[in-house]
């Protein structure tokens, strides 16, 4: 495991936390100070006005046994380069900070601190399973959070968070809603963590929605090396009406390749099933390795929160990265984090474009936000805007504004757009309504 605190729950934290915004002692030393250390820095003086790069942070899990989101810092670093490249921001530079947060808990509360004592203007683009831990650092130093990749609800309840996709909660809810018309019995396979702890009420939402029983909630350890004990009872589930094809659901993320292996093994014992998931545990080179069109995963329903990769609304991204980052094989423009990392950057672009030339620091960039701002992603997302509570707020989401997911389907071993009506959800639909319904409090 990853040495997070086992005294888990599902309960969102309070909106209402205290928020004090003024900057953190200039004279902290910085975990990483050195640039050559390995800490992701693009060169560039420090500092927060007049004509001093702009400094900002993106964070991600890299090198450890569970998940991992190497493209999201790296897709950073492309950004930045490619602003820089063509005149900076206002005339300024963009400085791209990066840290580790190891899936572990101390390590993202060392990225918030990190931050801090940065003087970073913002967090964008990130992913960590600890929003327990990193957002109260944040937002005692004022810093917003733009962007995260949503994989806990803390993400949707902090007042400096500033999301631009519905995260976990859409992508789930969306996917049940999907399955509750074409399939059996529903399984989900999903960790054993805080993170996974939220999976199941989200799933069943969707499918409650479609007239459907809730799924059967198999746990396993996220870094663990083979799920042949999953598999099993995952089959043995999903199989066990006679009459109606069942569905497996792995949302292990980086993990759902070994549990494949596992399955494959596995489901040569049972009646045939379908395969469905989210984006993110699923990708078009996941579904290459594991057999294409002669793989599980032929036929599977899998949400996501954007277009598909071969949309043309995604040219400008893949241009950044064959400018920038052309031969980084961190960066696939198919993978949930970097599509994740690329908007929360427009976003963050679109902030300092209406700051212009005043001073730019984490209060100016939190209070533009904050101040009814409506920000275009070329539509690949709705246009975004965060007001103080949105209307999932009720049920503990007043932070989550963009509640749009798409419903994509493995047709001859390719990820491709769902035809109208696939599923019961049309292309692109806005779980708002069915997430009202949630059992997550």
């Amino acid at each position: 495991m990853t040495g997070r605190p086992r005294n888990r729950t599902t309960l969102p934290r309070s909106f209402s936390r205290p928020v004090r915004a003024a900057a953190l002692s200039t004279g902290a030393v910085a975990l990483c100070a050195s640039l050559t250390a390995g800490c992701g820095v693009i060169p560039g003086a420090t500092g927060g006005s007049g004509d001093d790069p702009i400094k900002v942070m993106t964070w991600a899990p890299e090198n450890t046994d569970a998940t991992n989101k190497p493209g999201m810092p790296a897709m950073a670093r492309a950004y930045g380069k490619w602003i820089n490249a063509h005149g900076g921001i206002d005339g300024r530079k963009l400085e791209i900070l990066t840290c580790n947060d190891h899936n572990d808990s101390v390590a993202a509360a060392q990225c918030a601190r990190q931050a801090a004592q940065e003087n970073v203007v913002a967090v964008v683009g990130s992913y960590s399973q600890f929003g327990d831990s990193f957002l109260s650092p944040l937002e005692s130093a004022g810093i917003p959070y733009i962007g995260g990749y949503g994989v806990t609800t803390d993400e949707f309840t902090g007042q400096m968070s500033y999301p631009v996709n519905g995260g976990q909660p859409a992508l789930l809810a969306g996917l049940g809603r999907a399955l509750a018309s074409t399939c059996g019995n529903v399984a989900l396979v999903r960790p054993d963590s805080i993170a996974g702890d939220e999976l199941p009420p989200l799933l069943d939402s969707g499918l409650k929605a479609g007239g459907h029983a809730n799924a059967d909630d198999e746990m396993a350890e996220e870094d663990a090396t083979e799920y042949s004990t999953q598999s099993d009872r995952a089959l043995r589930e999903a199989t066990r009406d006679v009459l109606h094809k069942g569905c497996v659901v792995p949302a292990l993320e980086d993990r759902t390749d070994t549990f494949m292996d596992s399955f494959r093994r596995a489901r040569e014992n049972y009646p045939d099933v379908r395969m469905a998931t989210v984006l993110g545990s699923v990708d078009q080179t996941l579904i290459n390795s594991t057999g294409g069109a002669e793989g599980p995963y032929e036929g599977s329903y899998i949400t996501s929160w954007y277009p598909p990769a071969t949309d043309a609304r995604w040219d400008l991204m893949k241009k950044v990265i064959n400018e920038e980052a052309f031969g980084d094989n961190r960066i696939d423009p198919a993978d949930a984090g970097v599509q994740t990392t690329w908007i929360a950057y427009t976003v963050l672009k679109a902030v300092l474009d209406k700051i212009g030339s005043g001073g730019v620091t984490a209060d100016s960039v939190r209070r533009t936000l904050n101040d009814g701002l409506h920000v275009s992603t070329g539509g690949l997302t709705p246009t975004l805007t965060w007001p103080y509570e949105g209307k999932l707020a009720s049920v503990g989401f007043p932070r989550l504004v963009n509640a749009n997911v798409t419903l994509e389907v493995v047709q001859n071993g390719e990820l491709v757009a769902a035809r109208k009506g696939t599923g019961g959800v049309g292309g692109t639909a806005d779980m708002t309504q069915t997430l009202e319904n949630a059992q997550v409090q």
